[in-house]
């Protein structure tokens, strides 16, 4: 044999090494991490297209064929949790909120943001029905149940501040929804900024909502998304453009207000109940809360996040939004499905942008 052929036969024989190394990579089980506590089991989750591709197994369907399963793993510990999760590489995924997020990136979490699912949400602010608590205002001194370390605080802290006060004027305690919930139910605290779990609480006589973020602007409201870890990105772009692609099509049926009430009574099985959504969602175009875009506004509100989290002494050091959003994922996904215009824009300030 020749030393050319020796070469060639040495380089055929490292490529297909190579090629056998990459299949022998590719994951058996994708792992998505969900910032909540699933209900039900299996556990399952409501309020977002990311829980509404869960409830009809879109992801499931889609990487089945590659002989890739699909594991939800929820957290009890919301955001903070899902960011341990993906520091020790437990989980591939996450869905979760702008807040937690910035939080790890703060700290050094190396990841990608692919797409918004749930935004523009706000919060509530319930108290035990005979209490004499009337506005935010009236907060000062009383005891208030907050989960920190999501999404919720943010806007809780900001809310306050439009209001003169801070965390540190209230009896601040650090409550899960669960446990914020039976608090509220046994007068434990004085009031509880929580989500549209409390419609439940209001409509069985336990609590009453008496400010709802919204109201005040978009500026007070909660966005939540799907992010990758940057290695599994790299490694896996084919996986990640399915995950991706699902949860779109996921996003689409939940935005058609012909399925507004088969998408509540699906998410009912989150253990809400459909009259809670439908309090949540009133007087709300679905493509307004479940769109995927990731546009001018959400772009803006992340890096409001991050601002203000360093305001707040949430993080030590300034967050850039800057390269963490990769949306080829998502462009790739409305180009196949078609869907590039179907859902509406918007500016930094929330306002429709011209189409």
């Amino acid at each position: 044999m020749t030393l050319r052929s020796l070469l060639h036969s040495l380089i055929a024989t490292l490529g297909v090494l190579a090629a056998t190394s990459v299949l022998a990579a590719a994951p058996a089980v994708v792992r998505i991490g969900v910032a909540t506590q699933g209900y039900g089991d299996p556990p399952v989750f409501g309020g977002s297209p990311a829980a509404t591709a869960q409830l009809q197994h879109l992801t499931e369907d889609a990487l089945k064929p590659d002989g890739v399963k699909v594991e939800w793993i929820f957290f009890k510990g919301a955001g903070p949790a899902v960011n341990e999760a993906l520091a020790n590489r437990q989980i591939d995924f996450a869905y979760q909120g702008d807040l937690p997020a910035v939080l790890g990136r703060a700290n050094g979490l190396k990841t990608k943001l692919l797409l918004e699912s749930g935004v523009r949400t706000g919060v509530y602010l319930a108290v035990p029905p005979d209490s004499d608590i009337k506005s935010v205002k009236d907060l000062k001194g009383k005891r208030v149940a907050i989960f920190r370390g999501t999404n919720l605080q943010l806007v809780v802290d900001n809310v306050l501040k439009a209001n003169g006060l801070s965390e540190r004027d209230l009896r601040v305690i650090n409550l899960d929804d669960a446990a914020s919930q039976a608090a509220l139910a046994s007068k434990g605290v004085d009031a509880v900024f929580l989500d549209f779990k409390l419609f439940k609480l209001q409509r069985q006589g336990l609590a009453k909502i008496i400010y709802a973020s919204r109201d005040g602007g978009l500026q007070y409201t909660r966005q939540a998304h799907l992010l990758v870890l940057d290695d599994f990105e790299h490694d896996h772009p084919d996986i990640v453009q399915k995950v991706v692609t699902s949860v779109v099509q996921a996003s689409q049926w939940s935005s058609d207000e012909a399925n507004r009430g088969a998408l509540f009574t699906l998410w009912a099985k989150s253990g809400v109940p459909v009259e809670s959504w439908q309090s949540e969602y009133a007087n709300q175009t679905l493509k307004d809360r479940t769109s995927p875009l990731i546009d001018p506004f959400i772009v803006a509100r992340y890096q409001a996040v991050a601002d203000d989290a360093l305001r707040l002494n949430l993080i030590r050091q300034p967050v850039s939004v800057n390269g963490w959003f990769e949306p080829k994922y998502l462009d790739q996904a409305l180009k196949t499905l078609k869907l590039e215009n179907y859902w509406p824009r918007f500016d930094p300030s929330g306002k429709p942008l011209a189409s």
